[in-house]
């Protein structure tokens, strides 16, 4: 549980909401009998069947951002209506196949490979009805921006061989069909009322157009080839080269079609509404991203007053901790008062940001034995976000390769050193890097684990999980003793502000019809940020609906289980224990963990 100071209140309403929306698995008819090892291999083709569909149609979410680079020279065509039916059609089959096995005749661990296979699969068919595909662009996520950023070599995809140059060159060789697609989605969009905001179609067409350059030599897809090792031979070399300069030249003009669509036709087509409720059959897309983000069935009402009162929880907490930063006007005007003291503003340059980063990783490292018997063997490695990206980017981890090829890395989002403020960064490397994504992720590579739990990590449908396990290690800076610290307690508080405000907007916008601009105004109001970083925070949930309802909803499951445990077990109870039952069996569905964590309080007794 939290410390005995920190009121419990929405941790136990969570807890009822959640304990009331725990995801039955499919009724299955009694299948023909089969042996034990028969329907284990069974249980394993399936399973192999559905993470290779899954990687090759969308290689780059799906296989590459989670360290799996097998998949590099495919760019995957999930936007595309055939490869979308065809995918859809595959899973409804797989799903069938499952019926065909007895899950009692399973071991253990089987048992479990099948629970999140069904989970899994029932995830991806719930979106099928929904025309996802109607909405391939948006300025926060897109495939030309991100294989844009993979173009340096230092992200998901690392390019130090001449097969990994390929593998990208083939990739790059494929965009400007893929945009062509999206082009025909976006026309089919306009016509049957499926289109992104004004505002948000406004933030894509400079971000799209900074792609395009006059020549192939200055466009960013052509970076490898400056970057070129020297080993390479004579003829890599030149056939690099020149593959490079004739896909950029491709790209270049791609979007050229693209960039004319948005601003002559998209754009003046857009709609001034925010959220997904004013889209046909819009209430019911929100519930299902609802349900693919958090893994329950809460409703959008309950959730909005979950926020509420977390919201109200919080602000109670920082009352009683402004005095103690020297701050005595009226609360509503705290957060704004912090962000502009210039003592919390250290840095002149992105290094010495990074090296702060550092500085914590260090300390917090030191404490990590004490709480965690399961650790990753690889190390975290800390960047700077990508120009191209960084303006409109929120600070975010990237998983480690299982070959090895790349670490996990935490990306700082930079854009002014002498801006950028202390306050915050214990709460957020918590989160964004040890022991929050990294620690999990990581793991994830090293567990005995088939393909499809090893890779499950940047899915939508993992975000419960990952997200409320990041956002719960924010709240371990208290038992690390790492929050002593006013000011660093109150970076904590802001960042589960961050969240608690999340659970309003986001529900606002997309099912109590909130304008873009009233959402900008609460977060401006409750966190004191800026309207550019609240709007670029609130133009993130117009497009990615659900997403920022996981942290909340899987950190107090988290917190719930863990209370759970400690009443159960008294003094049996233990830190490493607990997390080593939260991490040991990878990223699992909340209904799932729950009933890993329920097993284990059972046998501890």
């Amino acid at each position: 549980m939290l410390r005995s100071t920190s009121p419990l209140r929405a941790i136990a309403l969570a807890a009822a909401l959640l304990a009331g929306s725990a995801c039955a698995l499919p009724a299955f008819a009694a299948p023909a009998a089969v042996s034990a090892p028969q329907a284990e291999q069974k249980l394993d083709r399936i399973a192999s069947q559905f993470y290779i569909a899954r990687a090759k149609f969308d290689p780059l979410l799906y296989a590459t951002a989670n360290g799996d680079s097998r998949y590099d020279d495919q760019i995957g065509m999930s936007i595309a209506p055939k490869v979308r039916a065809k995918y859809f059609a595959g899973n409804h089959t797989l799903l069938k196949q499952l019926q065909g096995i007895d899950r009692s005749t399973l071991a253990p661990k089987a048992q479990l490979n099948y629970d999140i296979l069904v989970s899994e699969i029932g995830s991806q068919l719930d979106l099928e009805k929904f025309p996802e595909h109607l909405l391939p662009l948006n300025h926060f996520d897109n495939v030309p921006s991100n294989l844009a950023n993979y173009a340096s070599g230092t992200g998901s995809q690392p390019l130090n061989t001449p097969p990994q140059y390929r593998a990208y060159l083939s990739r790059l060789n494929q965009l400007p069909a893929w945009i062509d697609q999206a082009i025909a989605n976006m026309k089919e969009g306009m016509r049957v009322g499926v289109v992104q905001p004004k505002a948000i179609t406004a933030k894509m067409l400079p971000q799209f157009q900074q792609l395009r350059s006059a020549t192939p030599e200055a466009s960013i897809f052509y970076t490898p080839v400056k970057n070129m090792p020297a080993s390479f031979s004579d003829k890599d070399k030149r056939e690099l080269t020149a593959g490079y300069r004739t896909a950029a030249d491709k790209i270049s003009a791609a979007l050229g079609r693209l960039n004319t669509f948005i601003e002559k036709e998209y754009l003046p087509a857009g709609r001034t509404t925010a959220g997904y409720g004013a889209l046909p059959n819009g209430a019911a897309w929100y519930q299902a991203r609802i349900k693919n983000n958090t893994n329950v069935n809460l409703t959008p009402a309950e959730i909005h007053a979950l926020g509420l009162k977390e919201v109200a929880r919080i602000q109670a907490q920082m009352a009683a901790l402004a005095p103690k930063l020297g701050y005595d006007g009226p609360l509503k005007d705290f957060p704004q008062w912090v962000a502009k003291q210039d003592k919390f503003k250290a840095f002149q340059t992105d290094q010495q940001v990074l090296e702060k980063y550092r500085q914590i990783y260090g300390v917090v490292a030191a404490k990590l034995p004490n709480y965690f018997s399961l650790l990753p063997k690889a190390k975290l490695d800390i960047q700077l976000e990508p120009e191209l990206t960084r303006a409109t980017a929120s600070d975010h981890y990237t998983p480690v390769a299982a070959d090895g090829s790349h670490p996990g890395v935490f990306w700082a989002v930079v854009n002014d050193p002498k801006a950028y403020s202390t306050v915050g960064m214990t709460s957020l490397f918590m989160h964004e890097g040890v022991p929050g994504h990294h620690l999990h992720a990581a793991l994830l590579k090293e567990l005995p684990l088939p393909d499809f739990r090893t890779f499950f990590t940047e899915h939508p449908s993992a975000a419960a999980y990952t997200e409320g396990w990041a956002l719960y290690c924010e709240t371990l800076g208290r038992e690390f003793g790492l929050y002593e610290d006013p000011s660093a307690y109150y970076g904590h508080l802001n960042d589960e502000m961050l969240r608690a405000v999340r659970l309003v907007v986001d529900t606002g916008m997309h099912a109590q019809g909130w304008s873009r601009e009233k959402a900008v105004q609460y977060m401006m109001d409750t966190l004191g940020y800026s309207e550019q970083r609240a709007g670029n925070q609130i133009e993130r949930y117009m497009v990615w609906p659900g997403q920022a309802l996981a942290y909340k909803v899987g950190a107090l499951k988290i917190l719930e289980l863990r209370a759970k445990a400690q009443k159960a077990l008294g003094d049996k109870f233990t830190y490493p224990a607990f997390h080593a039952v939260v991490l040991g069996d990878g990223t699992l569905p909340l209904p799932i963990l729950e009933q890993q964590v329920d097993r284990w309080i059972s046998s501890a007794k």
